[in-house]
C-alpha cells in the first residue's frame, strides 16, 4: 500500500525522534547556557578577526602570474583578507555579537520546540487517524 505525499509529514511528526529525551535535554541547556554562548561568540570573533589579518599579497601575486590581466596584479605584496574585502576594524566584533544574539535565539527556540514537542507530536497522531479514516471512506 503505497502513502500519499500528504500523508508523509504527519508520519514524520508522529514518529519518535532519534535522540533520547536526555539529549535533548543536554542540547536545549547548552543552547541556554551564557557561559557556553559567550565561548561561541568569542571563538568567532577571533577566528574572524585572524582571517580578516591573513595575507593574500602571495597568493594574488601567483594569480597575476597566471592571469595578467586580472585585477590580482594590482594587490598589493603586503594586502590582508581585510584589505580586499573594505574591512572595518568593528567587523570581528559585530559579527560576535550577531553570533551572542543568534545563540541566545537559538536557545529560546528550542526551549520552546522542547515544550511544544508533546502538543506536535499528538496533533500529529490526531492528523494521521483522520486522514485514515478519510481515505477509508473514499475507498468504500
Amino acid at each position: 500500500m503505497r502513502l500519499s505525499l500528504v500523508a508523509l509529514p504527519l508520519l514524520a511528526l508522529a514518529a519518535p525522534m532519534p535522540a533520547s529525551a536526555a539529549d535533548t535535554n543536554a542540547t536545549v541547556a547548552a543552547l541556554n547556557d551564557p557561559v557556553l554562548q559567550e565561548r561561541m561568540a568569542d571563538t568567532i570573533t577571533t577566528i574572524v578577526g585572524a582571517v580578516m589579518q591573513m595575507k593574500v599579497g602571495p597568493l594574488a601575486e601567483a594569480v597575476a602570474k597566471v592571469d595578467p590581466d586580472s585585477d590580482a596584479a594590482y594587490i598589493p605584496h603586503d594586502a590582508t583578507v581585510g584589505d580586499i574585502a573594505g574591512r572595518d576594524p568593528r567587523d570581528a566584533e559585530r559579527i560576535g555579537d550577531d553570533v551572542r544574539a543568534t545563540a541566545r535565539m537559538a536557545g529560546h527556540a528550542a526551549s520552546a520546540l522542547q515544550a511544544y514537542a508533546p502538543v506536535l507530536k499528538d496533533m500529529a497522531r490526531d492528523l494521521m487517524a483522520q486522514w485514515e479514516r478519510e481515505r477509508a471512506a473514499t475507498r468504500r
